[in-house]
């Protein structure tokens, strides 16, 4: 499955301390019902967006299906996002649980959110997303679609993206309702395209975003090794989110290198690592991943900052031999970045 990526955080001032204690304290109207469970925990982890988070709030006041709280996890904002909180914590007419912390990352505030989530199945709704009012419900018609007795082996229920013209973003799924990993549907299958689900609360606390790597994690290694857990995902034809491509997202790749270049690393470690057996089916996509193996490590060796993800070291055969192909490439990459400024 695909949630919604962005840009790192950057660091910023704590001076909303006090402020976010007044708030956690002044949930009237929702903080009867915050320690009741519910079916889905709305996640949306947040920094100095209260111009586009009004959209989540509004999807989620539309939603058909209401056994659901929002737990907003603001990773030390400097805007007005606590005032808007406020506001709303005041009118909806569901549980809105606001948690302040510390300026990390977009991963650590997404963990601490995990941790706090009341619901079975967590939504990461990203603070400019919105979803289509009959989202919520269909989500849990798929899950309860899944027999009682075979629901312990799936993780998640991921569906389509549209943009806000109705076009369908990416690829439709091989049938209307599909059986399969997220390994193989994005190496097997090829799927393509921003896609959006809820998944298990359980096993996203088995399987936290590393934050000891610093800046971007990108969200396939932990989807990727809930897939090898041997966890499936029901993935259904049906839009479930509007996808606004925000300017400066990753989606338009927007990527620092300097910052980011232990996850992206590790990204193509994985690949190398734990999924050549499907080389034949995305052969160009492996073939620069060894190249960007070499290109990110050298950036790693080079920034004379002892990382964890130096300690990641590539022990399939194919795989070093891959890298040692492409090395030339990788060190072209290398040393572009460097012309370009960007290491």
């Amino acid at each position: 499955m695909g949630w919604r990526r962005h840009i790192p955080y950057t660091s910023g001032e704590n001076t909303h301390t006090k402020t976010a204690a007044v708030i956690r304290k002044s949930q009237k109207g929702t903080a009867g019902m915050t320690d009741t469970p519910t079916f889905f925990t709305v996640l949306t982890p947040t920094y100095n967006r209260a111009g586009t988070l009004h959209r989540v709030y509004e999807s989620l006041s539309r939603q058909t299906f209401r056994d659901f709280e929002w737990v907003i996890v603001d990773d030390g904002s400097t805007d007005n996002t606590h005032e808007a909180v406020l506001d709303w914590q005041q009118r909806a007419d569901f549980p809105i649980r606001y948690v302040w912390q510390n300026n990390q990352h977009k991963k650590t505030a997404f963990n601490r959110g995990v941790r706090e989530a009341h619901g079975q199945l967590i939504v990461g709704l990203d603070s400019d997303d919105e979803m289509p009012p009959d989202a919520l419900a269909t989500f849990k018609a798929a899950w309860d679609a899944i027999p009682p007795a075979r629901r312990d082996s799936y993780v998640a229920i991921t569906g389509l993206c549209a943009r806000p013209d109705g076009s369908i973003v990416g690829d439709r799924y091989p049938q209307d309702v599909f059986d399969s990993t997220a390994v193989d549907v994005y190496f097997r299958y090829r799927i393509k395209g921003e896609k959006f689900g809820c998944m298990r609360t359980d096993i996203l606390r088995k399987f936290p975003f590393p934050e000891d790597v610093a800046g971007f994690v990108p969200e396939s290694l932990v989807w990727w090794a809930i897939a090898r857990a041997g966890y499936l995902s029901r993935f259904i034809n049906q839009v479930v989110r509007t996808y606004h491509d925000t300017p400066g997202g990753l989606s338009q790749g927007a990527v620092s290198v300097r910052n980011n270049a232990q996850g992206l690393y590790l990204l193509a470690w994985d690949m190398l690592q734990h999924h050549l057996e499907f080389f034949r089916f995305r052969p160009r996509e492996f073939i620069m991943a060894a190249a960007r193996y070499t290109r990110f490590r050298l950036h790693l060796k080079h920034s004379g900052v002892p990382t964890a993800v130096q300690a990641y070291r590539l022990t399939q055969p194919w795989a070093r031999v891959m890298v040692g192909i492409m090395w030339p490439l990788g060190y072209a990459l290398y040393r572009r970045d460097r012309r370009r400024g960007v290491a």
